[in-house]
Parts: structure tokens; C-alpha cells; sequence
């Protein structure tokens, strides 16, 4: 699907040739003598519409309107939640219609967020899951307009929000393939092929370069499974080396069945988004692609299965970990943090400025937050309220949670440095203090995407998030740091290529409790 800007009124709006045309009126919104206008004011007059968020009224083929379809829709004060709302349920109404091209005419009070809004949501509902179809359902939306009053001083915000799209639609695309064809194999490919097509830098270490570097808590969890793991590390650089770069971490377990503490078998197939936190680095870096923002970004991701077999890891086994640290296994469905952990100790050989983990980690975050917002848990409070404030900007929202020592009591052990698990208490905390062990003294912060990485029931699919946050964030961070003089990643850590520059909501069905069996225990990694 293509996305167009165009300045555009409610006048201009009705000579624009489409499949269909979305108005959107604000509350108090002074019509004047076009078609249009006269349409939402006869209709207001009439009691047949008003402008009140949810409010709609469609017809076919009016007079003196360029459009076949013509949707007028209330939006009350116009900000971009409203606007959101309203693109995403009218847009979701037309895909199986028969309509190709769209029109989306936006409040003249509109600005570059409210572009945003509409290009966000446009995208959303448009999106279809093929890859493993044999036959494509319906009509889709090809081209979407985007009209609003000064399409000049939105276009920044029209390209962030284009950007952030298809770095959204690879994260869900790849997270709803199914298990068996997203392996870690596969997603070590699709990590070159990006790589490739953007001029960045790509690296995929597998089992004995990983073994050869000490990841041994990482190679334990992959050990049950036939699929041999990968290592991933993307090198985007758009400011000069000696900028010290975010480093983004993302979760890649391609399925989880939890292992030898195996999960019940309902809704065990949802354990195929587990890899959600991967999906969102990929996704990310595939916006940077497009943007070219001035800012150096690495990205890591540890990709394996966690399996039940005879070689498999068992409660009760000791590891060690990257950062030689012992990790007594108390439960093997708490995985996610113990291939994150080795990530995040080998994201210090980059020297970054800040390293952001994301990760479907634990039911409890569910059980705290839903399925709103994500957990934010960090060690830095500007990095906290830097992406606190991108989430509420990419309408990708999280919310800060506690990391007092106190909780990092539960997982103390007899017979390691640490347990892998703190029991149910606080357990998206004691998983967070855990990951805090191995990141070592720079900024750091741990997004639990748990309850916002996918959807459940009739709605069932990948989301893409928190891919709008991270993009946010790392637009918002350019030129930060620019004095600072980071010493270049060793050889190692870097393939030695030279570097270039990159190239040319339905509501979720409602959840049980955590306990045996509930879906958002099943979520715990």
C-alpha cells in the first residue's frame, strides 16, 4: 500500500476522484458552501449526524462529489487518539468493499501529529496476513490520501509516520508466520536481506562462534531444540563512529513451548509471537532504512527455540552465563531472560550511550498493564522519560514500573549467583532485576511487550509495537550525545565490511487470571 500528502480542504476534498472519501469534522466545525460542507450541515440539521467521536454517516455516489463513497465521521475535539480511532474502524469497514483508492480528509485544525495518526491507523487496518494463505481475501486498499490544511509542515511528520508503517508491517509479518517457517534460520536471513537492500552492516554468529564466545546461558536454552540458533548483530551508522550508538535488544524465541516446564496445551500456538521483541528490532531497522536519521544503532538479537527433549535444560541445572555469572534454573519457561541476559552483556563491547532490551517476557506485565501499554522498566530516568514520551507521540504508549533492589531479594539462591525465576509476586519486576545483573553501568532500559505484541481471539495476530515507540525514540536522539568520543567496536563485534550509510485495533478477547493454564501465564519468559 502507498501513502500521499496533499494539502487539502473540505472544498478540494470533493473533487478528488476515489474509491471512497473519509471527512472527518471536529466538534464546532463552520462548514462552508461546497458539496461537502452542505452534505454535514443538512445532515446535522436533520439529526442524522453529528459530530461526536464515533458518529458516522455514509453515502453513495452524492451530488457534486468526485467520490463514489463518501463517509462523514465525527472525531469531538480531533486529536490524534480520535483521529486514530475513527481512520482505523472506518478504514477497517471498507477494506473487503471494493475500494482501491482512498481519501482521508483531516480536520483543518489538524497537525503533524494528526497526520500521523491517520497514516498509523490507515496502515493498521489495511494490513492482511498472505504469507501462508493460498488465496488472498477481498479487494485491498492500495493508495491511501492523506488531505490536510498545510501538507508542507506535516511532511516530516507524514515520513516518520510512512516509516514507521513499514517497519511495523515487517515486525507483524514476521511475527505471525507460522513456527515452522519462522526459525531462527529464517530470521538470520531476513536480518542480510534487509541489511543488503538498506546498505547497512549485518552479522549472524551461529551455535559454535556463539559457543565460542561464552554464551552459555543462550546456548542453554537452545540446546532441547533440532533448530540451531543465531545470533544476530545489525549495525546501522548515521552519524559519525566516534558517536557512541543505541543498541536495541530484541527477544527472538521462535516458539516456546516452555520447555521441560511445559506450558498447558491452550493457546500454546500464540507462543509462535514470542519472537516479538526480534520482530520489533527488524522492524525498527527497516524504518531507519527509509529515515536515514543522524544516529548510530546496533541491534542484537539472540533467536532460538526453547524445546522439551533428552538434551534439553531441566530445573535445577547451573549455567553460566556471558558475564561469568551463575544461573540456577528454577524453571525453564522463564527462557526470554536467559538469552537476553548474555545479549546484554555483549552489548557492552559497543560502548553505547544506551541499550534498550524489548522482549515478551512475562504474563504478570499482562496481568499489571493489559494489553494498553507496555511495561518500562530503567536504570536512567532521562532514558525513561525519553521513550515515555515517544510511546505517547507514536501513540505506542508504555508505563514506568518499579525497580526498587528490594525486589531483586526473590532470586537469591543456595546454589548459584541467581535464580532464573522470584516467584509470582511482582513478576514482571524480579524478571526486570534479573536482566539488570548483566547491563552493565550504561543507561538501560527493559520494554515488556508481553501484553502489546499481539492480540488473542478473533482479532489474533502480531501487532508490530512497540516499533512506533522505538523509531520515536531514535529520531528524538539525534545529534544526543555528539561530544561524546566512544571508542569504535572491537573487530570482533563488527563484520569488516566498511560501514554505509542506510540506502535507498479490534479490542483482544479478555484473559483469564494468571495461574495453571491461563493464557497470561503463558506468557512468562
Amino acid at each position: 500500500m502507498d501513502f500521499e500528502l496533499k494539502t487539502l480542504g473540505l472544498d478540494g476534498a470533493a473533487q478528488e476522484k476515489c474509491d471512497a472519501l473519509l471527512v472527518l469534522l471536529p466538534e464546532g466545525a463552520k462548514p462552508g458552501a461546497d458539496p461537502l460542507s452542505r452534505m454535514a450541515t443538512d445532515a446535522i440539521k436533520a439529526r442524522s449526524f453529528d459530530t461526536k467521536p464515533g458518529k458516522t454517516l455514509q453515502s453513495w455516489r452524492p451530488q457534486g462529489i468526485a467520490a463514489s463513497r463518501v463517509v462523514l465521521a465525527g472525531v469531538g475535539d480531533a486529536s490524534p487518539r480520535r483521529i486514530y480511532a475513527a481512520v482505523y474502524s472506518l478504514v477497517a469497514s471498507l477494506r473487503n468493499a471494493g475500494v482501491r483508492r482512498l481519501v482521508v480528509c483531516l480536520p483543518a485544525a489538524a497537525d503533524g501529529r494528526g497526520v500521523r495518526a491517520a497514516v498509523a491507523a490507515a496502515a493498521e487496518a489495511c494490513y492482511v496476513y498472505v504469507s501462508t494463505r493460498s488465496k488472498p481475501e477481498g479487494v485491498e486498499i492500495d493508495r491511501v490520501v492523506i488531505g490536510c490544511a498545510d501538507a508542507p509542515a506535516a511532511r516530516a511528520d507524514f515520513a516518520t509516520a510512512r516509516a514507521a508503517a513499514l517497519g511495523i508491517e515487517l515486525a507483524r509479518e514476521l511475527g505471525n508466520l507460522p513456527p515452522n517457517r519462522a526459525t531462527p534460520t529464517r530470521l538470520g536471513e531476513e536480518a542480510k536481506k534487509l541489511a543488503k537492500a538498506a546498505g547497512f552492516r549485518c552479522e549472524v554468529l551461529g551455535p559454535k562462534e556463539v559457543a565460542k564466545a561464552g554464551m552459555g546461558s543462550f546456548m542453554a536454552v537452545a540446546q532441547g531444540s533440532e533448530e540451531p540458533l543465531r545470533f544476530i548483530i545489525l549495525n546501522y551508522q548515521g552519524a559519525a563512529a566516534s558517536q557512541a550508538p543505541v543498541v536495541l535488544v530484541g527477544k527472538g524465541i521462535t516458539f516456546d513451548s516452555g520447555g521441560i516446564s511445559i506450558k498447558p496445551a491452550p493457546d500454546m500456538d500464540e507462543m509462535k509471537f514470542d519472537m516479538g521483541g526480534a520482530a520489533s528490532v527488524l522492524g525498527t531497522f527497516r524504518a531507519l532504512a527509509e529515515l536515514k536519521p543522524r544516529i548510530n544503532v546496533v541491534g542484537l538479537i539472540p533467536t532460538c527455540e526453547n524445546m522439551p527433549s533428552g538434551r534439553a535444560f531441566k530445573p535445577g541445572d547451573v549455567i553460566t552465563s556471558l558475564s561469568g555469572q551463575t544461573i540456577e534454573v528454577l524453571n525453564t519457561d522463564a527462557e526470554g531472560r536467559l538469552i537476553l541476559c548474555d545479549a546484554l552483556t555483549y552489548a557492552a563491547r559497543f560502548k553505547p550511550r544506551a541499550v534498550i532490551d524489548i522482549a515478551t517476557l512475562t504474563g504478570a506485565c499482562v496481568i499489571a498493564l493489559g494489553h494498553v501499554r507496555s511495561g518500562l522498566f530503567a536504570t536512567d530516568d532521562t532514558l525513561a522519560d525519553a521513550l515515555l514520551q515517544a510511546g505517547e507521540l507514536a501513540l505506542d504508549p508504555c508505563w514506568r514500573m518499579p525497580l526498587d533492589e528490594e525486589y531483586g531479594e526473590g532470586l537469591k539462591t543456595h546454589f548459584a549467583d541467581v535464580a532464573n525465576v522470584g516467584g509470582r509476586a511482582a513478576g514482571s519486576v524480579t524478571a526486570a532485576k534479573f536482566l539488570q545483573r548483566f547491563a552493565g553501568k550504561q543507561p538501560w532500559a527493559h520494554l515488556d511487550i508481553a501484553g502489546t505484541a499481539w492480540k488473542s481471539g478473533a482479532a489474533k495476530g502480531a501487532t508490530g509495537r512497540p516499533v512506533g515507540l522505538l523509531v520515536q525514540y531514535l529520531l528524538s536522539q539525534q545529534g544526543e550525545g555528539a561530544a561524546a568520543k566512544a571508542a569504535k567496536p572491537g573487530a570482533k563485534a563488527l563484520a569488516k565490511a566498511p560501514v554505509k550509510r542506510a540506502g535507498k485495533a479490534a479490542s483482544p478477547a479478555p484473559r483469564k487470571r494468571a495461574g495453571a493454564g491461563s493464557r497470561a501465564a503463558s506468557r512468562a519468559g
